[in-house]
């Protein structure tokens, strides 16, 4: 859901534990991507970036902000500071089966949960004039949650012999919850001399902030299968408990201004 706010009083600040990257004219060329490293501030006097390129924000910092007099944008353009999805968790190890006979088979072993989706970095835009020929996307997605592992699968039960019943199967371990899903960034843009944002904003300009997918839940390992003998057959081992699901990442919320 697109979250507009307003009056927003935007506030570009510097202080001397921050360094920048200074530019008096930045020129992205078709398709190049410009990355900011070492820093979490861009200040720009002119920034033109041409079709199909894109700046790719400092994941490692909060947050972002972009400071520049004069933009020209053309089509298919981006900023990217969305945050990376989890990994998924690791399956459990099966049980070993019985090798004595009318034992048991071991249980299974659990499942890792999935790694919670980063976080996308926030951006603060301050422009004095903007204009987009074409189109900008600005993705602060949070990244998906990992799913988690499978539980391991239970041991087979040792074999019966003719003086003791067959061993059972080994319960299955447990499946592991998944990863939390990142939160969405939060935006700030702020234009003197622009055309209205709210107009534009969807077409020309389009802003992805949304929270992550939380990961899926792991199954329970199976249990293991029952021995068989003579005098008696083991029981099935139990399955294991299933992993839950975890919860979406909070959405980002939109601000705009004209200061």
């Amino acid at each position: 859901m697109l979250r507009v706010l307003i009056p927003f009083i935007f506030v570009f600040w510097v202080s001397t534990g921050y360094s920048q990257i200074r530019v008096t004219k930045l020129v992205l060329d078709p398709g190049e991507k410009f990355v900011i490293e070492k820093s979490d501030i861009l200040v720009v006097d002119t920034l033109v970036m041409q079709d199909s390129s894109s700046i790719l924000l400092n994941l490692s910092k909060k947050d972002n902000f972009i400071h520049a007099k004069e933009v020209l944008i053309g089509m298919n353009c981006s900023i990217i500071g969305h945050g990376a999805n989890g990994k998924s968790g690791s399956a459990g190890q099966k049980g070993n089966t019985s090798r004595t006979p009318c034992r048991s088979g071991f249980p299974g072993s659990n499942a890792n949960e999935g790694i919670a989706g980063q976080n996308a970095a926030n951006l603060s835009l301050y422009f004095d004039n903007m204009k987009i020929s074409g189109s900008i996307i600005v993705n602060l997605n949070g990244g998906d949650g990992g799913d988690g592992g499978k539980g391991g699968i239970g041991g087979d039960g040792g074999s019966g012999t003719r003086v003791c019943i067959a061993g059972d199967g080994g319960r299955g371990g447990n499946g592991a919850n998944g990863g939390t899903g990142g939160r969405g960034g939060t935006i700030n843009i702020a234009c003197k001399n622009c055309d209205d944002l709210h107009v534009i904003m969807g077409s020309k300009l389009i802003v992805k902030n949304f929270g992550g997918l939380g990961g899926i839940g792991g199954d329970g390992g199976s249990g293991g299968r029952a021995g068989l003998g003579p005098i008696g057959d083991g029981k099935n081992g139990l399955r294991g408990i299933n992993g839950a699901g975890a919860a979406l990442g909070k959405d980002g919320v939109i601000n705009l201004s004209r200061d």
